[in-house]
């Protein structure tokens, strides 16, 4: 064999760290906002009153429901929302543009369109009125590269006052499951202005997710354990600087797949301890959850049941 030729029996070499197709192996982090995620979804929603929501599929991109909701708390009222979701599919179960609208009865609106606009681009607005007035609009851009995310999220500008918000998030892959990042928020009304920097870190093993972020608004730390595929655990920390409070929380949830069956409970350092029990009614397309919730520090009982169908 001649010096310099490579010996076909053999595969080539590994290309070299950041060489190659790509310029790293990390994973991306996803987005900031969902740092916390996971740990949140393992605790229940609290529930007052009555909820019965009816969804219909009407094609293959767009849907609407229909929610009616009476609770102690405020005069029964009606929610219709509707779901739009376009035919450019970037991945699986990953389509857009997607466009959201909810109008309750009192003619307040919550309408939002989000949209890919390159395999590394994606955008997003929202609206909010309230009755005949207009409350708030907000315009986020997210870069999502190989093994970071960048995004800024600009809330209500009102360009010839000067005024409104601007937030800047970004988050990168360091090593291994280790991921850290930092937020930016820039704000300023009616001559009053100033910034808010917090910094994050989240590291994901192999079935668990610590996460924290520490700010001069104060500090935020989670953990999420799934113990299997039944059990999953959150536990968080919040402190404060702005009120000078402080709480811990936790949380567990229990999943009977062949009864499809779902219940969350939780306790915080406030004297509050709720559960939800949420099961899917077979063969009918109907999902029923029951909550309630108890503080002892407001001696207040709470309970509810929700109803959806579609």
């Amino acid at each position: 064999m001649r010096h310099g030729s490579l010996d076909p029996r053999r595969p080539p070499p590994p290309p070299a760290p950041g060489r190659g197709r790509g310029t790293s192996n990390l994973p991306n982090p996803g987005s900031f906002d969902s740092l916390h995620r996971q740990c949140k979804d393992v605790f229940p929603v609290q529930m007052e009153g009555v909820k019965v929501t009816v969804n219909k599929e009407l094609s293959s991109h767009f849907k609407a429901s229909h929610t009616v909701i009476m609770s102690a708390l405020g005069l029964p009222g009606y929610q219709f929302s509707t779901t739009y979701v376009g035919s450019s599919e970037w991945g699986p179960g990953e389509c857009y543009p997607v466009l959201l609208g909810e109008m309750d009865s009192s003619g307040s609106l919550n309408a939002q369109c989000s949209h890919r606009l390159t395999e590394h681009i994606r955008t997003k607005a929202v609206f909010q009125t309230q009755q005949d007035r207009f409350v708030n609009w907000q315009l986020d851009t997210e870069y999502r590269g190989d093994d970071f995310t960048a995004t800024l999220t600009l809330g209500h500008p009102n360009l010839p006052n000067t005024s409104g918000v601007a937030v800047a998030h970004f988050l990168q892959s360091v090593w291994g499951g280790l991921a850290l990042g930092g937020e930016l928020v820039l704000h300023r009304h009616a001559g009053t202005h100033g910034a808010i920097l917090t910094a994050a870190g989240r590291y994901t093993g192999e079935n668990w997710v610590a996460t924290l972020n520490v700010g001069q608004g104060g500090a935020h730390a989670s953990y999420y354990h799934r113990a299997n595929r039944q059990v999953q655990v959150g536990v968080e920390f919040e402190a404060s600087t702005r009120t000078r409070e402080t709480s811990c929380s936790f949380a567990y949830q229990l999943t009977l797949p062949r009864t499809s069956t779902v219940f969350r409970a939780c306790a915080d350092s406030n004297w509050v301890v709720g559960a939800v029990l949420e099961r899917r009614l077979r063969p009918l397309p109907l999902t029923l959850a029951l909550g309630a919730f108890l503080s002892h520090r407001r001696s207040r009982f709470q309970c509810g049941f929700s109803l959806t169908a579609g």
